[in-house]
């Protein structure tokens, strides 16, 4: 097999994404690799945050037969996570880009399987971004569906976004609009590549009642260091007299 190659590439709205294999000699392992333009968006290499984001997310959650949301597809380790949760009914992914969607459903990642075969998961190409701001939400097939918890993970971070459009999401108003939702008691989870940032979390709290930033540590075997990642957590207020569990 050889020690690279470049399984899928396509010219999209926001520049060419591509996905590629490389043989890692030093780990013995083939790395998956997706990259946008110049930038690279994830590496099987470091899938510990995105799980950490399923995992915290899910845990913040109550109750069984949940209903999951998760913005971003990318090489699947949260869908996958969400999916290994015994009390999660249903997860849609919401991908930007068909192509995203094509690699799982062709299985060039060899970990696709799990979130193409799976009946509780349904793979939808569109906006995340627009279908929070909408009254009909994430589920064409439901308008007006209220979810347990949303997932996101697409941009950088809060504030090092992968298009202008998306940066109003991360204010309180764009906040109020995805909290519509999620049913009472609700999770919002969010990935992000940067430290704790101050100017989010305060706007996570004047939409949600709790709200945490974990640090999410892993090594770096490239630059030979620990890294970090942020996984936001923010719970929607229960009504008064809810019984959780």
């Amino acid at each position: 097999m050889a020690r690279f190659e470049e399984l899928a590439w396509h010219d999209t709205r926001m520049g060419e994404i591509s996905l590629r294999r490389r043989r890692d000699p030093s780990h013995e392992v083939d790395v998956y690799e997706v990259k946008l333009g110049d930038e690279y968006l994830m590496s099987s290499l470091f899938p510990v945050a995105e799980i950490e984001l399923a995992r915290l997310g899910l845990a913040a959650t109550s109750g069984d037969q949940l209903d999951v949301i998760v913005g971003g597809l990318g090489l699947g380790y949260t869908a996958r996570t969400a999916l290994e949760d015994p009390r999660v009914a249903s997860v849609t992914v919401v991908e930007a880009f068909d192509e995203v969607i094509s690699w799982h459903r062709r299985r060039l990642l060899p970990f696709a399987e799990p979130v193409a075969a799976d009946p509780r998961c349904h793979l939808l190409a569109g906006d995340f971004f627009a279908l929070a701001a909408s009254d009909a939400g994430f589920d064409p097939r439901t308008p007006g569906r209220r979810h347990d918890a949303i997932l996101l993970d697409v941009d950088h971070s809060p504030s090092q976004v992968l298009d202008p459009s998306h940066a109003p999401f991360y204010q309180p108003d764009g906040l109020r609009r995805l909290a519509r939702h999620l049913r009472p008691g609700g999770v919002f989870a969010l990935w992000s590549n940067d430290p704790p940032e101050v100017a989010f979390s305060d706007a996570l709290s004047e939409v949600f009642a709790e709200t945490a930033a974990h640090v999410i540590a892993f090594p770096n075997p490239l630059q030979d260091r620990e890294a970090t990642n942020t996984v936001y957590v923010a719970t929607l207020a229960e009504p008064p007299g809810a019984v959780k569990g």
